[in-house]
């Protein structure tokens, strides 16, 4: 519009273009506040929010019932290696008592070939008897009768005779005492024999028997251990759904929310919009009247503050490292996931496992990559540069002695007498970071307090 053109408009063209001008200027390029948002109503959002906190109660319950059975597949888990402990013990004495009966039955045959030899020499004493019994008939007489004595011929026949029956009678009583000592001793000797028979045949079923009891007892805890897992991971299936369902209604809820937030900035920009039209319309009748022959050039008001509604940034997270403790801790949490493996895991990383003869070799441990509890915290600590021993139970003795109502960030938290059957890195608020057990992976759940050592241990 030119000069000349302007001057030609009359006061209330003047004040007309004026005000269209700065009301213009008030809506700023994009024009008039666009048309509202979608308004949910009040019950929509607590319905909303209802439906989030039944979730979060129903979470709640989930996870106490998993940390309970997580405990209780703990306890099965002990109780399986025990009972793999006795089962390998009652292997041992099934060895031991086998060899006894091994021995026991040698013992038993030189009894009986001491015995056979035994009734051989009785055999022998009675045909020794047998034999001058029978030469005393010959020569006339009965061994040990005077009756021998009669009949002689001459005195030195009678001398012989009696020569004779003193050889007959001293040699029978010798052969008739051999043959009793004999006797005697094969008695003896077949009565041992029978009773190392007996004793070998005794412990060697009773082995045999507690053997078979370890067995079954091994088998029925490698059971009860199976089916408390499969409970326990059915649990965990189930709170993972419900936790999916309350991400899914806080994301409704917060949805609903943000509409409504939405329309109040909408309701607050077009209440803004609205006041800024009135004002610029009483402004240019205002500056219309006091120099209606000049050209009002209209100019951009300044820039209108946020709304009560508009979102402020919040102010810069420190990203500055604090300290050794998180790096141990940032560490430990970058294994999530990692498969739990017995005898796995060093400074440098996870690591192949190792067969136990039980559990770990049942699952697969020894082909298997990744960490188990004590291999995790060392891992971990080597971010520190502390290089802890691959123990738990020695870990336990690495640093200071914390009363665990006293556990900070970074400690370690351990289980079992002298700390020896587990170890875990404490986060705080009651959750912990873990490589818990054969079948399951490197995970971050809440502390289990059922058998916990009174004191974490220190070492930053």
């Amino acid at each position: 519009m030119s000069t000349r053109r302007g001057r030609a408009l009359g006061l209330g063209a003047g004040v007309l273009v004026v005000a269209m001008a700065v009301v213009m200027a008030a809506a700023g390029p994009a024009g008039a506040v666009p048309p509202p948002p979608p308004n949910p109503s009040d019950s929509e959002i607590e319905a909303g929010r209802e439906e989030a906190r039944a979730k979060a109660a129903r979470v709640g319950e989930l996870t106490q019932r998993l940390v309970e059975s997580e405990g209780r597949l703990q306890q099965l888990v002990n109780d399986v290696e025990w009972k793999l402990e006795q089962a390998n013990k009652a292997m041992v004495d099934l060895a031991a008592a086998e060899a006894a009966a091994t021995a026991a039955l040698r013992d038993a045959e030189v009894a009986r070939a001491e015995a056979d030899a035994a009734g051989r020499t009785v055999e022998q004493a009675r045909q020794r008897a047998d034999q001058f019994v029978a030469a005393s008939y010959q020569q006339g007489s009965t061994v040990g009768s005077l009756t021998a004595y009669f009949g002689s011929t001459s005195p030195e026949d009678l001398l012989a005779r009696a020569q004779l029956l003193n050889a007959v009678s001293g040699s029978q009583l010798d052969a008739m005492d051999q043959m009793e000592r004999a006797r005697t001793d094969r008695a003896n000797k077949d009565s041992a024999a029978r009773k190392a028979l007996e004793v070998a045949r005794d412990r060697q079923a009773k082995a045999e028997e507690a053997r078979r009891a370890a067995d079954a007892a091994k088998a029925a805890a490698v059971r009860a251990m199976t089916e408390q897992r499969e409970h326990t991971q059915r649990i965990e299936s189930d709170r993972s759904e419900v936790e999916r369902q309350l991400a899914q209604a806080q994301a409704e809820v917060a949805g609903l929310e943000g509409q409504r937030q939405r329309y109040q900035e909408w309701l607050a920009a077009k209440q803004r919009e609205e006041e800024a039209a009135r004002r610029a319309a009483e402004e240019a009748a205002r500056r219309a009247q006091a120099d209606s022959a000049r050209r009002v050039a209209a100019a951009p008001p300044p820039r209108r503050p946020a709304g009560p509604g508009a979102p402020s940034r919040p102010p810069a997270r420190n990203e500055a490292s604090t300290g050794d403790v998180e790096a141990v801790i940032a560490r430990a949490l970058s294994q999530i996931g990692v498969p739990y493996s017995w005898g796995g895991g060093n400074a440098e990383g996870p690591t192949l496992g190792i067969r136990d003869g039980g559990v770990a070799d049942s699952y697969g441990d020894y082909a298997k990559v990744g960490f188990d509890c004590s291999g995790l915290m060392v891992y971990a600590f080597a971010a520190a540069g502390v290089s802890l021993p691959k123990y738990s139970g020695y870990q336990y003795l690495a640093g200071d002695h914390v009363p665990l109502d006293q556990a900070r960030r970074g400690d370690m938290l351990f289980w079992g007498p002298g700390g020896g059957q587990h170890v875990a890195l404490y986060l705080g608020d009651g959750t912990m970071v873990e490589a818990p057990y054969s079948g399951s992976s490197v995970r971050v759940s809440p502390v289990r307090y059922n058998g916990i050592q009174p004191y974490a241990v220190r070492v930053l």
